[in-house]
């Protein structure tokens, strides 16, 4: 379930137990290499093993698409570090400061290019998105035949198998009325409540299920 929230999410995704606000942001979505993949960069580059994160999607208005980065690339470096898989790009990114600038390495079916980066600061919605993840869920937008009639409330639509989340009693198709102190009428305004929580504090939702509301506190992993 890990990798489905991962997808629906915006990444990079910081490891948040260890970053400090405000969080850099490159604005791509990533994926692992398969080993398929990894024989074959290893036979078309000339590399001893073949290793890397695929960029599976660059963001609308973000650095990684300002710079020039593609759908496809595979980056293998990070100011001359090996990215060896998406955890250790996402901790790269994540202990960067916002407005700083990287240079990544990228494989295309060309060759090798270096690709200088202007992190930014996370979007407050993706930061939302972000802590959601770390609890170990994520939010989608109401079907039609789901909640009351006009309501926009956001659904979970997704929870991490002995996760935060599921640990605390929150389910797939919960509907949320309220982050912390925080009413929520939308998903947008889900994130921002989320945005202006702590990833290392106690997280609380009001939700909907069925016709019954419920109050969950979802606990952060402590980590040593």
């Amino acid at each position: 379930m890990r990798a489905a929230i991962a997808l629906v999410l915006l990444l990079l995704t910081a490891d948040l137990a260890h970053a400090a606000h405000p969080w850099a942001w490159l604005g791509v979505r990533i994926r692992d290499l398969s080993e398929q993949e990894m024989d074959e960069l290893s036979k078309r580059h000339g590399i001893k093993e073949g290793f890397g994160v695929v960029i599976v999607d660059v963001l609308e208005e973000s650095p990684a698409l300002r710079a020039g980065m593609k759908n496809g690339d595979i980056v293998v470096a990070f100011n001359d570090r090996p990215v060896t898989d998406t955890r250790l790009l996402q901790r790269l990114i994540a202990s960067s400061a916002p407005d700083s600038d990287v240079r990544l390495v990228v494989l295309r079916t060309e060759g090798r290019r270096a690709v200088p980066v202007r992190l930014v600061t996370m979007p407050r919605e993706v930061a939302g998105e972000r802590v959601a993840a770390l609890f170990g869920f994520a939010l989608r937008e109401p079907r039609e035949q789901e909640g009351a009639a006009g309501s926009s409330a956001p659904v979970v639509g997704a929870v991490e198998k002995s996760g935060i989340a599921e640990r605390a009693g929150l389910v797939a198709g919960d509907v949320v009325l309220q982050v912390n102190d925080t009413a929520v009428i939308s998903r947008d305004a889900a994130r921002l409540a989320l945005a202006d929580g702590s990833a290392d504090q106690p997280l609380r939702l009001v939700v909907r299920r069925g016709d019954q509301r419920t109050v969950l506190t979802l606990e952060p992993s402590q980590k040593p």
